[in-house]
């Protein structure tokens, strides 16, 4: 510890010695008061009790470094008279190691060292004791030592090291941060903790209130690119910075913030950069920079073209990366018209700062020189966007439609040769002179079927075919007056038989595939063979239209119900062409409001007379039409004649017809009884008739051989039974049809001649049969025997 602090720390304690010493002649007896009283209590109270303590407030010095224990005070009560009964004890806070009591004199004394900042008071509490009795003679009471606080703690920055800033080219006082230190010394007592600042390094530069800490700017010309930040030592001293007061100090980093104060400069005030004329647009040339001593956003600058001619033959962006100006090429530069361009580039700052406009432009130029070089380029075509050319479409084959041109760029300007480009003529309609690039025709046109042709022209370099170019020709067809107009559609109109002369029936339009140069203009005339009618007449409604009229009244469509109107359309040509339409007027039964009812489909020409070959032709196509009709009724007729000859002659044919064998007797969809029904309506045969010719004539073979074998008519009790119960069987059942028919029942008899043949399983054998004798079973199985037994002269004949 410093000498002087010593010599305080004595001085003091003398101080304090001879007022303890004072107070005890002077000082005045307490009441006894029981542990709790309030002071309010005390008050109240003017009686002198018979006992009590006697004391005044402790203090002991913090920091004392004597070798024998410091006196602190004495306790005491009233009712110890000095004869050595009373035995003194402290308890509490430090008692018995801090703090030692003398049991006989009530003396205290510290024994150790005490640290206000640690600890800055003690309780202890009292007792007063009968030394033979150990009884209380006093109630137990409470005190405090108070540690007195001398000057052993300097001042500390608890929140250093500071880092600050402030912005290049601030005012001066601008103010940067604040600093604080914290002293552990007693702010109550004494100057120990009054705190002053003050600045040790960097001081012509940076100031600080020596109150409350502020840093503050002491010049107003701080530049961030000279020096971009400064260290500054701040003490804090104690006892106010008097002569032995204490002190600390920390250590502040200004760190000066960059604004917008220095424009872009470029390190050259000239580029050169080389390009050949055949790179194509967009191609970079070269890339230059501007430099800016600031940083950050303010550093961020554009570039622009200054001059007009650089303007429209480069463009120049900004790499967002690196901030370097990228010239490119913006139009195709020509080495044979300008081989050096001079471009003017200007670098500006994108973010200006108003406040130093006054230091200066914030902008800078220089020049970039571009040199062109020569490049081998294709043939150029005059003109470059292709060329329009027009042709009639009645020119002849060869005719020249026109001439494509194009030529060598190059100084040499080497001969070129052209062609057409097949995918864009497939059907060959023009041809191209390789050499002058005339071309002609090489099919006849039609505008109508083409109006345009779009060609590609192909010019290659003839000692380099690797230089070639393309350009489009567009041919038009200019129009001739080659198509007759036309009705626009069939058009039909209708009548009331009650049409009043004058009323319009109805309006036809033209059309015309041609496209006159002065515009379409038609004319309408009845066509020659229509001139003499009575009945209509033509209305010109001056829009290339016409309206047909009634030129009569009353109709009658009983009389003649369809007009057919021919009109003869004439165009203005050259030449003119024409064409007749025929209009169609159907006469119809109106209502008495005009509506129509109906009209019949009988038509009947407009026309003074028909020609004789006309009527010769009418009258060999109605004849044609006779002779197919009654051929064909003949026709019919012997086919039927043929099949009811077969039906007379054999009722079986009929079952061979259909190609199937039905179901017996339960299958009543399986044969057309209609024959059968046919061939069994004949009348009973008489047993006494001597004429049966004819009576057996209209019966079935069968039953022909079968009477004429008895000799008497034929059995036919058997079918009338089997009928007769169909019959009645009809009858009751309510779901068969209400009407009778042979188609519905089947019946064989009783017994066949002939066994039973099948078909399928003659099929299915492979062995050789005989069928010859089929035929000896009568007509009925001629036709079965002649399908399996073809070979037989028999049924050959037969």
């Amino acid at each position: 510890m410093a000498p002087s602090w010593r010599l305080g720390a004595c001085s003091l304690l003398t101080a304090l010695w001879l007022l303890h010493c004072c107070s005890c002649g002077w000082s005045e007896r307490t009441s006894g008061m029981a542990k709790g009283e309030t002071k309010e209590q005390q008050l109240m109270s003017h009686e002198r009790v018979k006992r009590g303590w006697v004391w005044n407030q402790f203090f002991v010095v913090e920091e004392y470094t004597g070798t024998e224990p410091l006196y602190v005070g004495k306790i005491h009560t009233d009712s110890d008279e000095g004869e050595g009964n009373i035995k003194y004890t402290i308890s509490g806070q430090g008692a018995g190691t801090i703090f030692i009591i003398d049991e006989l004199t009530g003396d205290i004394h510290a024994t150790e060292r005490l640290d206000r900042e640690e600890q800055s008071y003690y309780t202890l509490r009292a007792q007063a004791r009968d030394r033979l009795t150990n009884h209380l003679l006093e109630s137990e009471s409470e005190f405090i030592i108070k540690v007195q606080d001398i000057n052993d703690s300097e001042p500390k920055f608890l929140e250093g090291p500071y880092i600050g800033s402030v912005a290049e080219l601030s005012q001066m006082g601008t103010s940067v941060m604040k600093v604080t230190a914290w002293d552990a010394d007693d702010p109550t007592y004494g100057s120990s903790a009054r705190v002053v600042y003050s600045v040790l390094d960097r001081e012509s530069f940076f100031t600080v209130d020596r109150q409350t800490g502020l840093i503050r700017t002491a010049v107003a010309d701080l530049d961030r690119e000279t020096q971009d930040r400064y260290e500054l030592v701040v003490m804090a001293t104690d006892m106010a910075g008097q002569m032995g007061g204490l002190s600390g100090s920390t250590t502040v980093t200004i760190v000066i913030t960059d604004v917008n104060d220095n424009p872009p400069r470029f390190p050259q005030k000239m580029y050169q950069f080389s390009v050949s004329e055949g790179a194509a647009v967009g191609t970079p040339v070269g890339r230059v920079i501007a430099t800016d001593a600031d940083m950050g956003e303010n550093t961020d600058m554009s570039y622009l073209i200054k001059d007009e001619e650089g303007g429209e033959l480069f463009k120049v962006t900004t790499d967002g990366d690196t901030q370097e100006a990228v010239i490119t090429i913006k139009k195709p530069l020509d080495f044979e018209s300008k081989r050096t361009h001079n471009v003017v580039v200007e670098a500006v700052n994108k973010h200006v700062d108003p406040r130093f406009l006054e230091l200066g432009s914030f902008r800078d130029q220089t020049i970039v020189r571009v040199s062109v070089t020569d490049a081998d380029e294709p043939p150029v075509f005059l003109p470059a966007e292709g060329a329009i050319m027009e042709v009639q479409e009645d020119a002849r084959l060869g005719a020249l439609v026109g001439t494509a041109t194009a030529k060598d760029p190059d100084k040499e300007n080497a001969p070129v040769r052209f062609s057409i480009d097949p995918s864009t003529d497939q059907e060959q309609i023009f041809h191209i002179d390789p050499v002058s690039g005339a071309i002609t025709l090489g099919k006849i046109l039609d505008r109508e079927t083409a109006g345009w042709h779009n060609i590609t022209v192909t010019a290659v370099e003839a000692d380099n075919v690797s230089q070639i170019s393309h350009s489009s020709v567009s041919i038009r067809i200019l129009d001739v007056n080659d198509n007759p107009p036309e009705l626009a559609r069939p058009y039909e109109a209708s009548i009331c038989e009650d049409a009043k002369p004058g009323q319009l029936i109805h309006t036809i339009s033209v059309v015309d595939r041609d496209e006159p140069q002065s515009g379409q203009r038609f004319s309408f005339t009845l066509a020659p063979e229509a001139t003499n009618n009575r009945h209509f007449t033509l209305w010109d409604v001056k829009d290339n239209t016409v309206g047909i009229r009634t030129q009569r009244s009353g109709f009658n469509r009983h009389e003649q119900n369809v007009y057919l109107l021919p009109i003869l359309v004439v165009d203005t040509g050259p030449p003119a062409l024409s064409s007749t339409g025929t209009l169609t007027i159907h006469v119809c039964g109106c209502d008495p409001e005009g509506a129509i009812q109906s009209c019949n489909a009988t038509a009947y020409v407009i026309s003074a007379s028909l020609s004789p070959g006309a009527l010769i032709a009418l009258l060999v196509c109605m004849l044609i039409l006779i002779v197919l009709v009654l051929l064909i009724l003949t026709l019919k007729r012997h086919r039927k004649g043929q099949r009811m000859s077969e039906d007379e002659e054999d009722m079986r044919d009929n079952v061979i017809k259909y190609n199937d064998e039905g179901g017996g007797e339960q299958d009543t969809q399986a044969y057309d009884m209609s024959a059968l029904r046919n061939l069994y309506d004949f009348p009973e045969a008489k047993s006494g008739s001597s004429e049966s010719g004819p009576d057996l004539h209209a019966l079935p073979q069968w039953i022909q051989g079968r009477v004429s074998g008895d000799g008497g008519a034929a059995d036919f009790s058997l079918f009338k039974g089997y009928i007769r119960k169909k019959v009645e069987q009809a009858d009751a059942d309510l779901s068969v049809p209400p009407y009778d028919s042979f188609q519905t029942y089947a019946f064989e008899g009783t017994s066949s001649p002939a066994l039973s043949l099948s078909s399928i399983h003659t099929l299915s054998t492979t062995s050789e049969q005989d069928f010859s004798y089929l035929s000896d079973w009568g007509p009925r199985f001629r036709q079965l025997a002649g399908y399996y037994a073809p070979g037989h002269p028999e049924e050959e004949g037969s």
